[in-house]
């Protein structure tokens, strides 16, 4: 009897001392899934923050193309406006050659101004196009952004 006694409290005392183990491994797991809990909320969190600034970004960029887009079309009509005087003074150019008009100096000077005119629109237009280009390469950027957050989602989401 004293030695079953004894081989129980010893199987007792094996027993105590795996569930002590389990219950520090259990603590230990528990810990970690905690941890795992937190960094993910701050990926989150950290990634909402992305979301919005990109978004705050790409209606900046759409104000700014609608902007370029509205200037670009006021310089073409200007151009367009531009064209009609210049063909005007081309026509007026034509009357004086032909002697129905006053002085050749009068024609130069109106040809001058309409091509000063023409210069001037040409080069509105030049830097027109150059800010709807810029706002087209930042929306392209701003789409690649959002590329790139999908896929960072879609893996966070394959790694659970």
């Amino acid at each position: 009897l004293k030695e079953e006694n004894a081989s129980l409290r010893s199987k007792i005392n094996k027993l105590q001392i795996f569930t002590e183990t389990q219950a520090d491994k259990m603590r230990k797991l528990e810990r970690k899934l905690e941890e795992n809990k937190i960094k993910e909320e701050k990926e989150a969190q950290d990634l909402e923050a992305m979301v919005q600034h990109v978004e705050q970004n790409l209606q900046l960029m759409t104000k700014r193309a609608v902007k370029a887009e509205n200037n670009a079309t006021k310089l073409k009509q200007e151009n367009a406006l531009l064209q009609v005087q210049l063909k005007n003074y081309k026509t007026e150019n034509e009357a004086l050659r032909s002697g129905q008009s006053a002085s050749l100096a009068v024609v130069k000077q109106n040809a001058d101004v309409a091509l000063q005119n023409l210069l001037t629109v040409i080069t509105n237009s030049r830097s027109s196009i150059k800010q709807l280009l810029s706002g087209a390469e930042s929306l392209q950027l701003v789409a690649d952004l959002l590329k790139s957050i999908d896929r960072i989602s879609e893996t966070s989401e394959d790694g659970q």
